[in-house]
């Protein structure tokens, strides 16, 4: 089924990449549950071999994930990590990366604690100041890596800026957009060589798969990592490739939802006097909120608010909601809530999360698509644990 690369997003997302099954006519993508393949002779196949190396169900979910970007390919992988970590398999002894000083602690883990052992140095930088980053590039600087929105602090970068800058100086870029989806933010547009995405969130949106996944234009760069990608083998089953299919289909309604939500608890906590303060792109208090409007077509569901309460008191309040469900992760129907600092930031030493401003009363909301009242209404409850600790 051909789709003009023009249709709309929700088109796109419903139909691309996919056929209806040669054989049947089933119109969704089958579930091939097969390790390898026929061959009529040795060497003469049919377009696959060995389903490390590729799968018809994954076959779909990389074309229906280039045309959401824009891109001419795609790459999925077991989890977002593995798709990091493929990137950062171009990397040889002796180079040097920049990074964000907010990202995400399991990007952060696996470049302190195996590239640098490898001989790549890192650099983390407060990456919405674009004379730092431009301080951070090294001769021998190979890769940027950035998220924006990042994860917790929802800093905003200059995509286009950044990107610019790096490409005068040979630098590649990846942008690891999982907080935005392709729905409100395609970095490949704005320049960037490769966009990131851990599939297991907003992409899927049911909290029932992990999975990751890279797009990308050139044709080159495509071949060197598809090799890393069977080479080392972080690829997905056939059966989380269907699932991820699945939840992409509905993906521009439920961002839809995710937005509004998002948007009206944002409002609700900034006007709380037990919060010192709310973390929302779509919020004008936002040091980033004019760049957010220009680079992104809405704001998400990711708030981050920090509490005017010391680390135990914040850890009370994430275990007292009764609708946010307080678990790592974030992206799916249902509404999460994370103490970064205990949680999904903990391998982060102390000293650096405050010095990124990552605190100890902050909190982590992923405001899912339930009716937003009921929501308010958990977050007044929980919140309630304050004045009750005072």
């Amino acid at each position: 089924m051909r789709i003009d690369p023009h249709a709309g997003f929700g088109t796109r997302a419903i139909h691309a990449g996919q056929e209806p099954d040669p054989s049947t006519g089933a119109i969704m993508t089958p579930v091939y549950l097969t390790s390898t393949y026929v061959q009529e002779e040795p060497a003469k196949l049919k377009g696959y071999d060995y389903s490390r190396t590729c799968n018809p169900t994954r076959t779909a979910l990389e074309r229906n994930l280039a045309a959401l970007e824009g891109a001419r390919f795609g790459l999925c992988f077991s989890s977002g990590m593995g798709a990091i970590n493929t990137v950062l398999n171009l990397l040889r002894q002796g180079d040097h990366v920049v990074a964000g000083n907010d990202l995400y602690g399991g990007t952060y883990r696996i470049c302190r604690t195996l590239y640098e052992k490898l001989g790549v140095a890192f650099t983390f930088v407060e990456l919405t100041d674009l004379a730092a980053v431009e301080s951070a590039l090294r001769p021998n600087t190979r890769l940027l890596m950035l998220e924006t929105p990042s994860n917790p602090l929802m800093k905003i970068c200059d995509i286009a800026a950044i990107a610019a800058m790096c490409r005068k100086r040979g630098i590649l870029t990846m942008a690891d957009n999982t907080f935005a989806s392709p729905f409100l933010q395609t970095p490949l547009a704005l320049g960037v060589d490769i966009v990131m995405h851990s599939t297991t969130k907003y992409i899927a949106g049911h909290s029932d798969v992990v999975g990751g996944a890279l797009v990308l234009n050139d044709e080159k760069l495509h071949q060197q990592l598809r090799h890393f990608q069977n080479s080392v083998g972080a690829t997905p089953g056939p059966m989380d490739c269907f699932l991820v299919l699945r939840g992409i289909k509905t993906l521009h309604v439920r961002m839809e939802r995710h937005c509004l939500n998002g948007m009206q608890i944002a409002h609700h906590l900034e006007a709380d006097p037990r919060v010192a303060r709310v973390i929302y792109p779509g919020l004008p208090s936002h040091p980033q909120h004019g760049l957010a409007r220009k680079q992104m077509r809405g704001y998400g569901g990711m708030v981050s608010v920090e509490l005017k309460a010391t680390v135990e008191e914040a850890k009370r309040v994430a275990s007292s909601f009764q609708v946010f469900a307080l678990a790592e992760s974030l992206g799916g129907v249902e509404s999460l809530i994370d103490h970064p600092a205990s949680m999904t930031h903990a391998s982060i030493p102390r000293e650096e999360r405050l010095k990124a401003g990552l605190g100890d009363g902050l909190l982590r909301l992923s405001v899912g698509i339930e009716d937003a009242a009921d929501l308010i209404r958990d977050l007044d409850r929980a919140l309630a644990v304050l004045r009750s600790a005072s």
